[in-house]
């Protein structure tokens, strides 16, 4: 029997999924979440075999809850539904060890599959999700992306220096560099320009 956490703002999905998943496999859903921030505590609460968690997700997205997630209970498998595999998204989750990637529009059948083979120790990505990670054009480096998507959030360069622990000079520059690759005049404009090209 495989325990599972299903993790989803999309109330219609999550139910058919938790009514689904057990039909499917020897499959057992503990809890359910809405956001981020239920996700963390569900799964820090009932400890599943595999956390089935959205990306995109109110309060805290789904790399923010995996982050949470990680330092509690660095052995948590996860399995990652999303709809935009963006590259650098996807790069930050296997860097969290997200071991599996679903498309949501996969048969609840798929993703029972999955969810199997990753309780087995196995990791699995989605064709049309790797293809689309394989295809990274992003001149920015990882740090360069972290201060934009700081920016996007709506954090001060003081907040941002904060949170990275960074020097202020340090993300100053960081973010000037953003903004000479990407050919825009302030950071804000940067940060939309990397979230429309699929980099944040």
């Amino acid at each position: 029997m495989t325990t599972v956490v299903l993790a989803d703002d999309e109330a219609l999905l999550r139910k058919a999924l938790a009514a689904l998943l057990p039909l499917e496999d020897e499959i057992t859903v503990l809890a359910e979440a809405d956001n981020g921030e239920t996700a963390v505590a569900a799964t820090l609460e009932h400890g599943p075999d595999v956390l089935v968690i959205d990306l995109e997700m109110p309060r805290v997205d789904g790399l923010g809850a995996v982050e949470e997630i990680r330092r509690a209970r660095p052995e948590q498998v996860i399995l990652m539904l999303t709809r935009h595999a963006r590259p650098g998204v996807l790069r930050r989750a296997l860097k969290l060890g997200v071991q599996g990637f679903v498309s949501k529009a996969a048969e609840p059948a798929h993703i029972a599959s999955v969810i199997k083979t990753l309780h087995a120790g196995k990791r699995w990505i989605d064709p049309d999700v790797s293809a689309l990670a394989v295809v990274d054009d992003c001149p920015l480096t990882d740090r360069e992306l972290d201060v934009l998507r700081a920016t996007r959030e709506g954090f001060s360069v003081a907040d941002i220096a904060g949170q990275l622990h960074l020097a202020e000079g340090t993300v100053r520059n960081y973010l000037s560099n953003a903004m000479q690759k990407t050919q825009t005049r302030t950071r804000h404009e940067a940060a939309r320009y990397a979230r429309e090209h699929d980099w944040l």
